[in-house]
């Protein structure tokens, strides 16, 4: 890729409202250069769980390693080739509603929701190796009340026994960054980004960076935080404390011409910021929905180019990664 030029990304999305027996998701590769999209996944499965608005709809999180392609659904994660031939897959008895995953090393880390808890999954080994819960106590309401933000409490275990915790979502971690030794954990009811160290079984997570409640996909970025500022349909670059240093506007599109705009806000929205990625030092590129990939420019805040998969709302970006082949089968 040039220095001018903008990458293919892969990006999962869920439908949201859909019937069963309808496509809820699916995988779609786009050439944001060409402005195109080929949908490589349709997602459909007649086991999925129907009730709730995401529920365990859709392929969520993305992530590369080995020349295989990972995609996060609820409580499995499947694997792919670069073709997208499936080539396996892998449960945990503590993965539930998984969101987000992210690759460091020979090391796999995902977000699962239902169990306020961070895994950690060994890609030589084929096995869970280590998690981490971050779960509120009954007090955390009466501390959001005072206009503070609770801190969760936090349980190390194995992820491969039984001693880990039970099923409940209370902080909803839905991202994960490996990041330097830390892995940093976020969620939409956290306001916190949190640092979890990998060395040492004893060190606890540490607040890194103060980040409005709502958010997606937030990261260490610079000497700041970057997320998706999903109830202000922006992408934002943040110090530490939480204030914008830049700010990146999703497109909005008139309602006349939306599919499905008639639905009410919490089923499904227009706007609704989720999927981020960082190419060199300053293009951004976020997801939004009706499924739109848009890549920015941070420094200038210019729209470089924008991609729209269709223009039904009720279908949002979800997981979002650039493609580290040439071409699907490059």
């Amino acid at each position: 890729m040039s220095a001018t030029s903008l990458p293919r990304v892969l990006c999962s999305s869920v439908i949201r409202s859909v019937h069963q027996g309808e496509s809820h998701g699916g995988v779609y590769l786009v050439d944001l250069e060409a402005g195109v999209a080929e949908r490589v996944i349709d997602w459909s499965d007649d086991s999925i769980d129907w009730e709730g608005r995401g529920g365990d709809r859709g392929l969520r999180g993305i992530a590369f390693h080995g020349g295989l392609v990972y995609l996060a659904a609820s409580d499995e994660v499947f694997v792919y080739d670069r073709e997208f031939r499936q080539q396996g897959s892998f449960r945990n008895r503590y993965l539930k509603h998984c969101h987000e995953i992210n690759v460091a090393g020979d090391r796999l880390y995902l977000a699962s929701t239902g169990y306020d808890s961070v895994l950690e999954f060994d890609l030589i080994r084929q096995g869970f190796s280590r998690a981490w819960m971050l779960r509120y106590g009954p007090s955390a309401k009466f501390v959001k009340r005072l206009g503070r933000r609770p801190r969760p409490r936090w349980k190390a275990y194995d992820p491969s026994g039984g001693d880990g915790p039970e099923p409940a979502d209370t902080t909803h971690v839905n991202n994960v960054w490996p990041h330097e030794g830390a892995v940093y954990a976020c969620g939409t009811r956290l306001g916190t980004l949190w640092k979890i160290p990998l060395e040492g079984s004893a060190s606890r997570p540490s607040a890194f960076a103060t980040v409005p409640f709502g958010t997606h996909n937030a990261r260490p970025f610079r000497d700041g935080v970057m997320f998706n500022h999903t109830a202000s349909d922006r992408i934002v670059y943040a110090d530490r404390s939480g204030r914008a240093r830049s700010s990146l506007a999703l497109p909005a599109y008139a309602p006349e011409t939306l599919e499905h705009a008639d639905l009410p806000g919490d089923l499904a929205r227009p706007n609704f910021g989720r999927g981020l990625t960082v190419v060199g030092a300053s293009t951004v590129i976020g997801g939004s929905s009706p499924a739109t990939i848009t890549a920015f420019d941070l420094d200038t805040g210019e729209r470089l180019a924008s991609v729209t998969i269709t223009m039904d709302v009720r279908n949002a970006v979800h997981g979002l990664e650039v493609w580290p082949f040439d071409a699907p089968g490059g």
